[in-house]
């Protein structure tokens, strides 16, 4: 931080905090283009003012001096208009220069040595009244910049280094009336040698590494006296809830070169504080105030926020002044507001030295996603909530960023709607390159340390206020060493960071913070779903910080969208096959451990739709396991599962792997799988004593239950039946053992079916479930078990579903709307004479054209009803998202035939 210089008349004041990651750039949106206006900039002292977009274009192609391209009037032809956040590629991919890269292999065509040479980005800002200061307040840089104010070079590459950190310049000197001109020289990506972003394993890497602007270029204008780093320490009476302590903080700065007093006021909600301030020139000071000499700053039955589904949300605001004194009334030189909730988190290790969280004195296990932006970083508000509500429709309380850290609108929404984040640092590139042995990621210089803590110290100040985040982990794959981890802490420390500091996503330790009290054990590829209930491995017992049984085929809908004819054969006939759409790695680069499974207990797919119908079956059953198996172990007394990361929750593009649901948000068997092993109150199976157990997610306890187990027969022939009443199950993810079915029953086929049903004292069923398992299980070869999955020696047999007879299933929906959504409700019905169910019964809500309308809520799906039953259905969408069409209904399934009825 301390290797900032004078460069002109402006000067580098900080690496300190802030994010936001990508930009949908719109060719045609008025705002950006070679011609569009400059961004207006206000005058208001305290105002912030995000540059509207810029015009792009690669030094290989502009010979002119940066002081001539940085300067106003420079023309820019033939440049091309990006948005406020993009990367060079994203710009380029708005601007129609390549095919959809998310098709096929249309991304490999993409010469990636034009983006081996630094690119201009440049934008244009007019000022009314320079009688303010001026700022330049930025972070975002992939991966570093030279940039120029009005012709004169404010900052090198040297200083502006690091997707993280932050940088404020004040260019007072260099703006005037009028069009203003800022550029920006951005270097090119390597994420094996820069603090910035790599995409691991995940998805095909862009071949621009995501060089570019991915936040918010802020103009910020004041008087002589600034006011920076404004954030309130929190400190709520715990158990009790009944009082809270705030702390406010803020930093005062004297800009100018003479001596200032400065007028500090500020409220919380009725509370109002304020003090005076003498500043000598170029001083900074921290301003406090507490409740020992603010008693309002000491709240009675304070507001709590709590993660979704345990109690609301609500969030306060802290807005300050600073007034600069002179003669008359003192004159507003600089505003600060932060939002903030009140929440305690807590994390400490059991006896078992597993972490285990809790908010506000109550424990929870963490049940979550690994998150991915869009591969090109572009940022869509809207495409970020849909994925945020799906969280919560799937049950899930958290969300893990490694690394991409979203921006400050990704933190706001998760604290609206009580989305817990566990945000940290990302593996197998530079960030963990002093430590990570022989993986991907250069070793460190001293010019890095410097960069890593100021990214630190960046982030910390960003996030500490969202109560949505809940840790930081400053490990991924590895921790730091001893050095790396104290230029973390005392950022950390400095930043008055209120929540737990966790050393890795693995097993590893690091000299202060000891264990990380997580594992990452894998799997990563294709495990069967009894896998789960081991306390071993990745199995239900600690915190798994990222696993899953890997591939997640998507919809034959996505499948088609995105891959062609040619590559959807070999799809499902070659499974030795490299997938350009599964990952760049050796290791996951084939399908062939999942497809040998799929043909191994399913039998041989018969063509496309039959393997695209069999991996819907499989992830269903393999999803629901892992959250289920999690679940029940939460409250055991000996190595209780205290988190699960499911890896991952979506991906950034067209994929065949590590996802919830696919790039379209399109939800098959892995999303509702996730949604029936996470709903409320919850009747399951558990996979390793066949017990029959009900889990408890609400805070209540529940009583009066009825539990009922029915084994059949594919055919649909009953050979079991028990219910047990007055099954009772305490709250907060208790779990209670209704019954355990036998280990062998008269008549049995070697596939067959058992449904579970509980119902309340009214007899109302809320909770059912519906297994397909076999009397030969699935073999696990323990000792052969590898980083990334555990090889299964023998199969369950659930070929016997190949022979269920095809059953017709009715469907009758209506549609509703209000207010710019449709609620469309579907009534399905088995309606076949004999005695077989209709198993993974499918409804998708469609336009005219047979595309899936998305995103959309269903309230339930995917379900297995006997002879003459039904299920009445809700789907919730916008209406927009029909495009004028009428709303169809497409009814499908395992046994069903296709059939789509109309629903308006």
């Amino acid at each position: 931080m301390n290797g900032h210089r004078l460069a002109t008349a402006a000067v580098v004041l900080g690496l300190l905090g802030s994010l936001t990651t990508g930009a949908w750039a719109k060719a045609h949106d008025h705002r950006t283009g070679p011609h569009a206006p400059p961004t207006r900039v206000s005058s208001a002292p305290g105002s912030t003012t995000a540059l509207d977009g810029y015009t792009v274009q690669s030094t290989a192609k502009v010979s002119d001096p940066a002081a001539d391209v940085s300067s106003p009037g420079y023309p820019a032809a033939g440049w091309y208009p990006a948005g406020p956040r993009s990367t060079v590629l994203a710009a380029l991919l708005a601007n129609g220069v390549y095919a959809d890269p998310f098709y096929s292999t249309n991304q490999q065509k993409i010469p990636r040595a034009d983006f081996r040479v630094p690119w201009w980005y440049r934008s244009d800002f007019t000022v009314a009244d320079t009688s303010e200061r001026t700022y330049l307040d930025f972070s975002g840089v992939v991966s570093a910049a030279d940039v120029y104010v009005n012709g004169r070079q404010v900052a090198t590459a040297k200083d502006v280094t690091g997707a993280y950190t932050r940088h404020e310049l004040d260019v007072t000197s260099l703006v005037r009336s009028g069009t203003n001109t800022v550029a920006f020289r951005i270097q090119p990506n390597d994420p094996d040698k820069n603090l910035t972003m790599g995409w691991i394993d995940w998805l095909q890497p862009p071949p621009d590494e995501n060089m570019g602007i991915v936040r918010d270029v802020l103009v910020r204008r004041g008087g002589p006296v600034a006011l920076r780093d404004a954030h309130v320490v929190t400190k709520l009476d715990v158990p009790s809830l009944a009082s809270a302590d705030l702390t406010v903080k803020a930093q005062v700065r004297n800009d100018s070169g003479a001596p200032a007093t400065a007028e500090v006021a500020g409220s919380i909600g009725t509370t109002r504080f304020g003090k005076t301030v003498a500043l000598a020139a170029h001083e900074t000071k921290t301003v406090t105030f507490a409740p020992s000499d603010v008693p309002g700053l000491h709240l009675a039955s304070p507001k709590v926020w709590w993660p979704a589904g345990m109690g609301g949300q609500p969030l306060y605001d802290l807005n300050l002044t600073a007034s600069v004194s002179g003669t008359g009334s003192g004159t507003v030189s600089d505003t600060a507001h932060q939002t903030f909730g009140i929440r305690d988190v807590q994390a400490p290790l059991n006896s078992d030295g597993a972490r285990q969280y809790r908010v506000n004195g109550r424990k929870l296990l963490i049940k979550g996603g690994g998150w991915s932006p869009d591969e090109y970083l572009r940022w869509d508000r809207t495409y970020v909530e849909d994925r945020l509500k799906y969280a919560l429709d799937l049950g899930l309380n958290t969300i893990r960023l490694e690394g991409h850290l979203e921006p400050d609108q990704f933190f706001d929404l998760a604290d609206r709607y009580g989305i817990l984040t566990l945000p940290g640092w990302e593996c197998c590139d530079k960030w963990e390159g002093q430590v990570n042995g022989g993986e991907s990621g250069d070793k460190w210089t001293a010019a890095d340390y410097p960069v890593a803590r100021a990214s630190m110290a960046a982030e910390a100040a960003r996030l500490r206020d969202h109560p949505s985040v809940i840790s930081f982990l400053i490990g991924s794959d590895f921790a730091p060493d001893a050095t790396i981890e104290k230029n973390y802490l005392d950022a950390l420390k400095a930043a008055d960071w209120p929540t737990p500091v966790v050393a890795a996503a693995s097993d590893k330790s690091s000299p202060q913070l000891g264990s990380s009290g997580m594992k990452m054990t894998g799997p990563y590829d294709w495990v069967p779903p009894n896998y789960w209930y081991a306390k071993r491995e990745g199995g239900a017992t600690g915190f798994n910080s990222e696993t899953s049984a890997g591939p997640d085929i998507p919809t034959l809908d996505t499948l088609r969208r995105m891959m062609t004819p040619a590559e959807l054969d070999t799809l499902w006939k070659n499974p030795d096959a490299k997938q350009y759409h599964r990952s760049p790695s050796s290791t996951f680069g084939t399908l062939k451990l999942y497809d040998n499974a799929l043909t191994g207990r399913y039998g041989a797919p018969t063509g496309l739709t039959d393997y695209v119908r069999k991996a819907q079956l499989a992830q269903y059953e393999n999803v629901r396991a892992q959250f289920e198996a999690y679940e029940r172990n939460a409250t055991d007394s000996s190595k209780p599962a205290t988190g699960v990361v499911y890896w991952m929750f979506n991906s950034g593009w067209t994929s065949l792997q590590w996802q919830l649901m696919d790039r379209h948000l399109d939800q098959g068997g892995a999303y509702f799988g996730a949604k029936k092993a996470n709903e409320p109150l919850h009747v399951q199976y558990s996979y390793d004593d066949r017990s029959v157990v009900v889990v408890n997610n609400r805070h209540t306890a529940a009583t009066e239950l009825t539990a009922r187990a029915t084994v059949f027969n594919p055919d649909g022939t009953q050979k079991y039946d028990r219910t047990v009443t007055g099954v009772k199950v305490s709250g907060d993810g208790a779990h209670s053992t209704a019954l355990t079915l036998p280990a062998s029953v008269s008549g049995l086929s070697t596939t067959y079916l058992v449904r579970l049903t509980l119902t309340d004292a009214s007899g109302k069923e809320v909770s059912r479930n519906v297994y397909w398992l076999s009397t030969g299980p699935d073999t696990l070869d323990w000792a052969h078990a590898d980083w990334y999955y555990t090889p299964t020696t023998s199969y369950a047999d659930l070929r016997g579903l190949s022979a269920m007879a095809p059953v017709p299933v009715s469907a009758a929906a209506s549609t509703d709307t209000s207010g710019g959504t449709s609620t469309t409700t579907v009534t399905v019905r088995n309606t076949g004479g004999g005695k077989t169910p209709s198993l993974l019964t499918d409804v998708h809500l469609v336009d005219a054209t047979g595309k899936p309308v998305l995103p959309i809520e269903w309230s339930d799906n995917e379900v297995s009803l006997w002879p003459g039953e039904t299920a009445t259905l809700t789907a919730t969408y916008r209406t927009t998202d029909l495009h004028g069409s009428a709303p169809r209904v497409r009814v499908s399934g395992w046994n069903t035939p296709e059939q789509t009825v109309p629903a308006g």
